[in-house]
């Protein structure tokens, strides 16, 4: 594909130099319906991407968008902070008939503000409040997001940095793997905990990805999920998980602990819960839990009442029908991995592993400059991948579970000529 240079002069004169995303795609995007992106000048570019987790139905999906039209049309609430509305309602209504009973989940739900960080600050600020202590653990190459609390719990150097001011009450303990298997799971942490002059402070929380998506993908295995939950509960520490990308069916099931057989203290949600790309999070809590005062945690923007509407819709039309969207998404998850072995296979030594979950993967490249380099060449050939790790050294696949199988072999099939362009 022959892409024309567009004229940027307008994002890189007047936008801050923080942009990053449209450095590595310098094209003008101007439309999008499931999972392609169309430029100003109609070239077509196939999405791995999908909004960093935020388009798991795909852009502008019909059903979504004929249940948004329909709502603006009839002039229904657009902000209603936390009063309650009718599409409030409706969506509360689908989220327990659809989601929060049929798996036997008890949790209260809070609308925190638009994004995933808001969602991760009030599960930390309730786990203090609740617990009365300041620590929390988090895990090396965790993400959490990108305001002060979200970021005292984050791994990556980079990131931490940009806070400006030293980051505090986060203790970090070893992912799963994070080892090679040499150290029994939780040795080092149990140790601290035991031990009086560890210096580690009695924690309100541990918070968790099951899949780290940021971080590299690294998956953590059900048994070691298991582990900390009950370690968890044997020391007086909440269970929170971060289910912001994994969750929403990115995995397979709705929630990503789901396989593990865990029950978490609190949940955050965000990403594709609007269904629409939409503004929205939530953080989910055991009921004995929501000891709140009214307004103690509030935001301007915690009632997006249309990314409730499409939300609604999505959870309708995706997660009323048994198993099917899972089983849909383990089958295209299984299409990835085989692809995702053969790539391996042709490239000895160039590939260290590749590893996920459902649909999102990660190739990690013994060259750790590479994963950047195959993404470049990707969106010259039409394809739109991202890099994710602390280096930067994995290519990561996103795409969205409304895909079709066709799609998802083409863009597999551009990769592979990606990696193979870049050796």
């Amino acid at each position: 594909m022959t892409i024309t240079q567009p004229d940027l002069s307008v994002f890189e004169t007047l936008e801050s130099e923080v942009r990053s995303y449209c450095r590595g795609w310098p094209a003008i995007f101007d439309r999008a319906q499931g999972s392609r992106m169309y430029d100003e000048d109609g070239h077509s570019y196939l999405d791995f991407f999908a909004g960093a987790g935020s388009l798991n139905y795909g852009h502008n999906n019909a059903v979504l968008k004929r249940a948004l039209i329909d709502y603006l049309e009839r002039d229904g609430v657009v902000h209603g902070l936390d009063m309650s509305t009718s599409a409030k309602r409706a969506f509360l209504e689908s989220f327990q008939n659809i989601v929060l009973r049929p798996r036997d989940l008890p949790y209260k739900v809070m609308f925190p503000g638009p994004t995933g960080t808001n969602a991760v600050e009030s599960a930390l600020k309730l786990a203090r409040k609740v617990k009365g202590r300041e620590s929390i653990v988090s895990f090396t190459n965790a993400f959490h997001g990108m305001s002060l609390g979200s970021l005292a719990v984050t791994g990556n150097a980079f990131k931490r940095a940009g806070a400006g001011i030293p980051l505090v009450h986060g203790t970090p303990m070893p992912f799963d793997h994070y080892l090679d298997g040499k150290v029994e799971d939780f040795l080092w942490f149990e140790r601290l905990l035991e031990d009086q002059g560890s210096g580690l402070n009695t924690p309100a929380a541990v918070i968790v990805e099951t899949v780290q998506g940021e971080g590299g993908i690294n998956v953590a295995r059900p048994e070691w999920l298991r582990a900390l939950a009950d370690l968890c509960k044997r020391r007086d520490m909440l269970l929170i998980v971060d289910d912001i990308q994994m969750g929403c069916g990115r995995t397979g099931a709705f929630f990503s602990f789901e396989e593990a057989g865990i029950t978490p203290d609190i949940v955050t949600v965000s990403k594709s819960i609007s269904g629409y790309g939409m503004p929205m999070s939530l953080c989910l809590f055991k009921p004995e839990l929501d000891i709140w005062e009214p307004g103690e945690h509030n935001g301007t923007f915690r009632g997006n009442n249309p990314a409730f509407v499409t939300a609604a819709a999505a959870l309708e039309t995706y997660w009323t029908d048994g198993p099917a969207m899972e089983k849909q998404t383990l089958s295209r998850g299984q299409q990835v991995q085989e692809a995702l072995g053969a790539l391996r296979d042709e490239h000895p030594g160039a590939i260290v592993e590749f590893r996920g979950r459902g649909l999102v993967w990660g190739v990690e490249f013994t060259d750790k400059t590479r994963a950047g380099r195959v993404a470049q060449r990707a969106f010259e050939l039409g394809l739109l991948i991202e890099t994710s790790g602390p280096e930067s050294e994995v290519v990561k696949l996103l795409p969205a579970l409304t895909i079709t199988p066709e799609e998802l072999d083409e863009g597999l099939r551009t990769l592979a000529r990606a990696v193979r362009e870049t050796a």
